[in-house]
């Protein structure tokens, strides 16, 4: 049998974000004043190892987290989120099926020049410069299916359009 640190260290691991005394007792399924004394020597345990993770203490609760002297590995690992402009963006150019920049600056507005260097360096939009015209040809491209998962999408929709459609016969 796991011991209730091993246990509680677990429960942080698996939630991912920051739980209350009372939480953990209710998953544990123990005495909060259990949950405290193993908290503490959690926290002990993960300060004395030389290691990448720590169990913190937040407003919101305990939590295991990398340390702070990894930030700057984070940063360069985890993609940022796109704002909502640039989710708009990539919305319309994949909608279009491919756009020249000029007709994405009609439809998105002058934003889309902000919008689309972040696309391109995040892989999720080809740029391409057009022969016959000085505006860029914009695609979406592999990455972007995949980071969406739409090779799904067409599998679920009908799915859901059928249950839709059997739902209205009953």
């Amino acid at each position: 049998m796991f011991s209730l640190p091993s246990k509680i260290e677990a429960i942080l691991y698996l939630k991912g974000q920051p739980l209350s005394i009372s939480e953990i007792a209710e998953i544990a399924k123990c005495e909060r004043g259990q949950v405290k004394d193993a908290l503490i020597e959690l926290m002990s345990e993960y300060a004395h190892r030389h290691t990448a993770l720590e169990v913190i203490e937040t407003e919101k609760g305990y939590s295991l987290q990398l340390k702070a002297t990894f930030a700057e590995l984070i940063e360069s690992l985890i993609q940022p989120e796109l704002g909502v402009g640039a989710l708009r963006t990539l919305a319309a150019i994949a909608l279009k099926g491919g756009i020249t920049q000029s007709e994405l600056v009609d439809i998105r507005g002058s934003g889309v020049y902000q919008h689309v260097p972040e696309l391109v360096t995040l892989g999720f939009v080809r740029k391409r410069r057009q022969k016959e015209s000085r505006s860029y040809w914009l695609q979406v491209t592999d990455k972007f299916h995949q980071y969406f998962q739409l090779d799904q999408l067409p599998q679920q929709l009908s799915l859901d359009l059928n249950s839709l459609s059997h739902d209205e016969e009953e």
